[in-house]
């Protein structure tokens, strides 16, 4: 009877706290979800506004056709927020804990006696929310993207006002190293007249060397995704500056490799964009380089939201934004050792190392984190 007595009150006062939790964890939720919202909204607009500019700069000199150039833009979409929504969570988490700690809110709330750890639980909603759609976009939404992407990029029709040359006029390339002209260009891609002078600098000198050509199209390589211009029935010529030597060689087939704009929309491999499940079944070193890769992104969530807990402590006087700096040094190194990873990974044929990274930065992040309650544990085990 007595130790009935004891339970009920206990049981009553559980049954009461419940709601205050619940509040607490809606509360917390819909702070750390707004600010993420608002910083990735914000890292979105300067990364896609950026990246628009410099692909309707390509369009405008003819290396992109203007009419993809939306849509293609739209199915590369997913990709932009691959490393976006990672480190809009995790500023998010820094901004969020930041302004409670300088409101003083934070100090209810430790008063109350929640710690770090229970924190962390009341944010482990909104961490899993973003957990499962970095999952998504990183193994299917972004590799899908990708290849719809390219498919575009590859058709035939498409590739009109997307190469090098331009319909009637010269154009130059790396500098002016590399010279094109073609006399018209055909709905199915065909030119006719084609002319292509190219400056080629190796240890031995300087050579200039002069095509001409009856015909031309674009070649796309299906497993590298680099186009060729592909040459038929012509001429080329090569000479030295200071020589008088000329050489002549006529052809019925030649096929040159078409210089890419750097950081351009054609830029990104076409090993890129293969689908998750065909990485899975690949021994190919590269493939599982990528699919680590693939899978270490949506762990970068989780693991940071550890981090983010105790490098958001800060006062009312210090301000919201004090611990900023070294929070975003934190993920930097993160992201950094794993782009060494991947590298590593390719050469060795193995995906473990990102475990290990992601490993290392696990145990600090809960190190941090149970960083108080250690204290206390140990004098319990004692």
């Amino acid at each position: 009877m007595m130790m009935e007595a004891i339970t009920k009150p206990r049981r009553l006062i559980k049954h009461l706290n419940r709601p205050k939790k619940m509040r607490t964890l809606r509360y917390l939720t819909f702070d750390v979800i707004t600010h993420t919202l608002a910083v990735s909204l914000v890292l979105f607009l300067v990364v896609f506004s950026g990246r628009f500019i410099k692909y309707l700069a390509e369009a405008a000199i003819g290396d992109l056709s203007a009419s993809i150039l939306l849509p293609v833009m739209l199915y590369k979409l997913p990709a932009f927020f691959e490393l976006i929504l990672p480190l809009g969570f995790y500023l998010g988490l820094l901004l969020s804990f930041g302004r409670l700690y300088a409101d003083s809110e934070m100090v209810i709330f430790r008063a109350s006696g929640t710690s770090q750890v229970q924190l962390f639980q009341q944010v482990a909603p909104a961490t899993l929310i973003i957990t499962v759609g970095m999952a998504v976009i990183a193994l299917f939404a972004g590799p899908y993207g990708g290849l719809k992407a390219n498919a575009l990029l590859s058709e035939p029709r498409s590739a009109e006002g997307m190469h090098v040359l331009a319909e009637g006029r010269f154009k130059k390339q790396r500098g002016g190293d590399y010279v094109t002209y073609v006399e018209r260009i055909d709905d199915d891609g065909r030119m006719d007249t084609v002319f292509v002078a190219e400056w080629q600098r190796s240890e031995s000198g300087i050579s200039l060397s002069a095509t001409l050509a009856s015909a031309g199209a674009i070649k796309i390589d299906q497993v590298s995704g680099r186009r060729y211009l592909a040459l038929s029935d012509g001429k080329r010529y090569d000479m030295a500056p200071g020589s008088t030597e000329l050489t002549e060689a006529q052809f019925s087939g030649y096929r040159s490799l078409i210089p890419e704009v750097e950081g351009g929309l054609r830029s990104q491999a076409r090993i890129e964009t293969l689908p998750t499940a065909m990485l899975i079944s690949s021994d190919n070193p590269e493939h599982l380089a990528i699919l680590g890769w693939r899978v270490s992104l949506p762990l970068i969530v989780p693991i940071m939201a550890l981090f983010a807990i105790p490098l958001s402590r800060t006062d009312s006087r210090r301000g919201r934004y004090a611990r900023l700096g070294p929070a975003l040094l934190v993920f930097l190194f993160y992201f950094v050792a794993l782009s060494q990873a991947r590298t590593i990974s390719q050469e060795s044929g193995s995906a473990l190392v990102f475990f290990v990274v992601h490993g290392i930065f696990l145990v600090s992040g809960l190190f941090l984190l149970f960083r108080e309650d250690l204290p206390g544990w140990f004098r319990a085990r004692a």
